[in-house]
């Protein structure tokens, strides 16, 4: 596929976030080594940007990154996509209106993954980020779309912008591939908590009416909203 000059431009430019954003992945300890990666959806085009495989953080720089189309085949770029890019592309697929998508195996999140159980909503951060309980998705093997039909499955029945893939680890997806980083982080942050405050006693569910009062609330209301 030969790209125009404008398509280009954009996906120049959405290489450098994606590359700047991986480094929000190691800022936050989501990940160790190779693992884990950052992609973003080119507007307007049946496109994705992501990470290579199997490369050093140390050395992702935009000029690493690779697009290829919304099924997973290289487009643009030198190196192999990630071991994930059919995860990727089938979420882009079925889910249009997410446009950016972020796998880690941070401890804490992917600790809950390996016991296959959803975190349930009990902090009012869980409420306004993921309006509910953070929900489990089923096993799948790597390397096909198997992972990305899981994280489609189980998020359009939720509010949640993440998904703990059992045995696996969290998934995370937003508006953008900047909204699905802090997606990753926060679910990072709330699964140690509760994780820590079930060794001290049985967390306190929110109510319901409770959970979407904070959700709405956040999603309407809090911080600057011409920025968001």
């Amino acid at each position: 596929m030969v790209l125009s000059t404008a398509v280009l431009d954009t996906v120049e430019q959405i290489c450098h976030t994606v590359a700047d954003l991986h480094g929000e992945l190691t800022r936050n300890e989501l990940v160790i080594w190779t693992a884990g990666n950052v992609s973003a959806r080119v507007p307007g085009e049946d496109l994705m940007v992501i990470k290579p495989s199997g490369v050093s953080y140390d050395e992702l720089g935009a000029d690493k990154m690779v697009v290829t189309d919304l099924y997973g085949e290289l487009v643009h770029g030198n190196l192999a996509p990630s071991s994930d890019t059919a995860a990727h592309a089938y979420v882009y697929r079925h889910m249009p209106e997410v446009g950016g998508v972020v796998h880690t195996h941070s401890t804490y999140a992917t600790a809950w993954a390996a016991r296959g159980e959803p975190i349930p909503c009990v902090l009012t951060m869980i409420a306004d980020e993921f309006g509910g309980e953070i929900p489990v998705g089923p096993f799948a093997m790597i390397g096909d779309d198997s992972i990305g039909q899981g994280i489609v499955e189980t998020l359009r029945g939720s509010r949640s912008p993440a998904v703990l893939m059992r045995n696996h680890g969290p998934f995370t997806v937003g508006k953008d591939a900047r909204s699905a980083v802090k997606a990753a982080v926060m679910v990072e942050d709330v699964a140690r908590t509760v994780h820590i405050a079930r060794q001290l006693g049985t967390p306190t569910p929110l109510k319901q009416e409770d959970i979407d009062r904070l959700h709405d609330r956040y999603r309407n209301v809090y911080g600057q909203q011409e920025a968001r």
